[in-house]
């Protein structure tokens, strides 16, 4: 389970996140919605342990300190970080030799994670030179390779094919079968409505609702997702 008790974080004179409170339970998909600029990435990069809050706080698991909640957490906060003269394979396994998977244990692990990202004919292909969805795929694979019980995600479908966007949503529903907890950000309506049991909607760096989809729409008075998030972020405006 994650939980976040109002978040503070401004960068200069902006405020980024303003008093955000919510918890993503396990077995369980939480999705953050927002417009660019609401604070869902500052945010995800306070939960991971990245960005050190101004006040308020985090826990993960049970832990609260960020050291203790990055072993906890496999995220992907972006797609950068690889290193373009590994090939996809070896910038897996080498995230995964970080985390202190024995070379058995590891050597599975890649082997699953190539076969379900569906990299297969990348595989042993340097990154470098990789398209934007090719390389959000290494760094998915990087960031579950260590079986971590807790998923942070900030747009983990940008810059990927209607084939990937499928095999992806059913990876994320597998982990929440598995009782994983799994947490993405996006401004994507109908991959939030598709995928996510919660949704938390943002606006200006504040919460401003969350619940199921279904008590959104009723919280709007809204018949959809869509028509319940401009109702509810207008009032922020």
């Amino acid at each position: 389970m994650i939980e976040i008790q109002q978040l503070h974080k401004r960068f200069g004179h902006v405020t980024a996140v303003n008093g955000l409170s919510f918890t993503a339970s396990d077995g369980a998909i939480t999705g953050l919605l927002g417009a660019n600029g609401a604070g869902k990435t500052t945010a995800l990069g306070m939960i991971c342990g990245l960005l050190a809050p101004d006040s308020g706080a985090v826990s993960v698991g049970g832990a609260s300190s960020g050291r203790d909640r990055r072993s906890l957490i496999g995220a992907l906060l972006d797609h950068q970080g690889l290193y373009p003269r590994l090939t996809a394979r070896e910038n897996i396994a080498y995230f995964g030799e970080l985390q202190g998977l024995s070379r058995p244990a590891l050597g599975r692990r890649v082997r699953e994670l190539v076969s379900a990202l569906g990299l297969d004919e990348l595989a042993d292909r340097r990154v470098e030179g990789f398209s934007r969805g090719e390389r959000l795929k290494v760094a998915l694979g990087r960031a579950l390779v260590h079986a971590p019980q807790h998923l942070v995600l900030d747009e983990p479908t940008n810059g990927l094919d209607v084939a990937s966007i499928h095999s992806l949503r059913g990876l994320l529903r597998r982990l929440r079968e598995e009782g994983r907890c799994v947490v993405f950000s996006s401004h994507v309506l109908d991959q939030v409505a598709a995928l996510c049991d919660s949704v938390v909607i943002m606006a200006r760096g504040r919460l401003v609702a969350r619940g199921s989809v279904e008590a959104l729409c009723t919280q709007a008075g809204a018949a959809t997702l869509e028509d319940a998030f401009m109702a509810l972020t207008s009032r922020e405006a």
